[in-house]
């Protein structure tokens, strides 16, 4: 009698892998600048209604914004021009500086003819004034991400046609100053004496006093009294940061 074949064991359907969880898609970090609270409130409060974008951290100093580079990594930085103990610009070149990749947006109250293209020469990949509609920031946001530069229509045309003229545009006389000689100009227009700047800028008296000496002669004035005059009259005539 032969025996019973044994039954082959019956394969059991093993159990199904769990689906993979989907990656987690990483958002740009941004990173704001700027020494008025309401307004960083009111950037973060935009920018946190899109949920393509995360704000890391909020500055209201240079220090500040150093720090919180060197601790969050951000994607994009966006900085004010007026800030204390330095300006936007230098800022900028501290930014890049310590992170070349950076991508850094300015938005400021001061007019883009004026520090436009000084944003863009420390560089900037963009410049938005705070009277723009929110979706204007978005869109710069965007298009710096990209890897592209936000500006106006107005001030494209403007350096467009600076271009075609070969540089013969039409010009403001603070144009010819350099950067720094344009923080001490601005200084010397809110009160700031001579030695105020030094400790305000981390140089020396005699540095400032040699920065002075600049500023009257490519800006044609006679005297330090002129050059205050000036200096006032000029900032005056820009708007609140």
């Amino acid at each position: 009698m032969t025996a019973p074949a044994l039954a082959k064991p019956r394969r059991t359907l093993s159990a199904a892998a769990p689906a993979r969880a989907p990656a987690v898609r990483s958002v740009p970090r941004i990173l704001l600048v700027d020494d008025h609270p309401l307004m960083r409130r009111g950037i973060r409060t935009l920018i946190e209604q899109d949920a393509h974008y995360e704000v890391c951290a909020e500055a209201d100093n240079p220090a500040q914004a150093l720090e919180f580079l060197r601790q969050y990594s951000p994607s994009l930085c966006i900085v004010d021009i007026t800030l204390q103990s330095t300006n936007g610009i230098e800022l900028i070149k501290s930014l890049r500086a310590e992170q070349p990749d950076l991508l850094v947006l300015v938005v400021s109250m001061h007019d883009e003819e004026i520090y436009a293209e000084r944003a863009l020469r420390a560089g900037a990949s963009g410049y938005v004034m705070k009277h723009e509609a929110g979706d204007r920031l978005l869109a710069a946001m965007k298009r710096a991400l990209e890897g592209e530069i936000y500006i106006s229509d107005r001030l494209r045309e403007r350096m467009l046609q600076r271009f075609v003229q070969g540089g013969e545009g039409t010009a403001a006389p603070t144009d010819v100053l350099s950067d720094r000689e344009m923080e001490v100009f601005q200084l010397i227009g809110v009160g700031y004496g001579t030695r105020a700047i030094a400790t305000q800028l981390n140089l020396s008296v005699k540095t400032i006093d040699s920065y002075r000496e600049h500023l009257k002669v490519k800006l044609n004035l006679k005297s330090s009294a002129d050059l205050l005059r000036y200096a006032i009259q000029w900032t005056k005539s820009q708007p609140s940061s």
